[in-house]
């Protein structure tokens, strides 16, 4: 109790008190009390096991973070970003091998989801969204136009007829969330502005995510209407075409979101500085 005392700087009777509180709250006893000596029971050496892995933990912690305050480089720096699955997938992970090495330090921890995620209440640090912008209280910047393109497998494209039609192949529907909000065309409002008749828009599978009709298009089987940047990477590479001439701007946009006093974080600025020099060099 005394060394316990002048590593706290209290008093030997006060750690005594607050054990003796311990004990009544646990419902246990923790220590057999000895003339001038004292033991641990069964509970406490149980109680105690735990208590040092949690402790040795506290410790780690602490270490950690005086190791960043001192720009200790060897100390890993995490990083949370949210963003729609279809552009986890499709967009930003076939990306993160040259973040890495640009930034080795940072840990990037990925939350691929179609909820708005509550900055205010949440674990994140950055949100790449797909929307109208503007969101309230956040520190909001556009990083790419969208618009609708038909996509397809080469080989696939090479069988359609020469009239700017898909003919007989099969459509590919997509039913997400954003689906009507972003003003992007499905394949009846397309065929129509293309002037296609003789072909039914609703014939097809339908996709709950974007990311499932690419790959369905890659896979050859069938044409799909998708963001270019969900697809971008799959043009650059040559596993998708666009068989057709004619795009659809939409209303919705790919944004950077974080919060305000987060803007000059290193992790956030050194994300935000690489993925719009990333875009920006057209890399795929």
């Amino acid at each position: 109790m005394t060394r316990a005392g002048e590593e706290l700087g209290v008093s030997a009777p006060a750690v005594s008190a607050h054990v003796r509180m311990l004990e009544q709250a646990l419902g246990v006893r923790l220590f057999r009390r000895h003339h001038r000596a004292l033991s641990l029971t069964d509970a406490g050496n149980a109680c105690l096991t735990r208590l040092v892995r949690g402790f040795d933990a506290f410790a780690e912690a602490v270490e950690a973070t005086r190791a960043f305050a001192a720009g200790d480089p060897s100390v890993s720096r995490r990083l949370t970003v949210t963003l729609p699955p279809s552009l986890a997938t499709r967009w930003l992970v076939p990306r993160l091998e040259r973040f890495a090495g640009h930034h080795p330090g940072i840990d990037i921890r990925i939350d691929a989801t179609m909820r708005i995620v509550d900055f205010a209440t949440e674990d994140v640090d950055v949100g790449i969204r797909y929307g109208p912008g503007g969101d309230n209280g956040l520190f909001c910047e556009r990083l790419v136009a969208e618009e609708t393109i038909a996509v397809c497998a080469s080989q696939l494209a090479e069988r359609l007829p020469g009239d700017g039609g898909p003919g007989g192949a099969t459509l590919l529907h997509v039913r997400d969330e954003t689906d009507g909000r972003d003003g992007g065309p499905d394949w009846a409002a397309w065929l129509a502005r293309a002037g296609i008749t003789g072909c039914d828009p609703r014939r097809g599978p339908v996709f709950s995510m974007q990311g499932l009709a690419a790959q369905a298009a890659i896979d050859g089987q069938g044409i799909a209407l998708l963001g270019r940047s969900v697809v971008a990477l799959d043009l650059a590479a040559g596993r998708l075409v666009e068989p057709f001439a004619m795009t659809w701007p939409v209303a919705f946009a790919i944004w950077f979101v974080c919060r305000p006093e987060d803007r000059e974080l290193e992790t956030v600025r050194c994300f935000h500085d690489w993925l719009v020099g990333d875009l920006t060099a057209g890399r795929s």
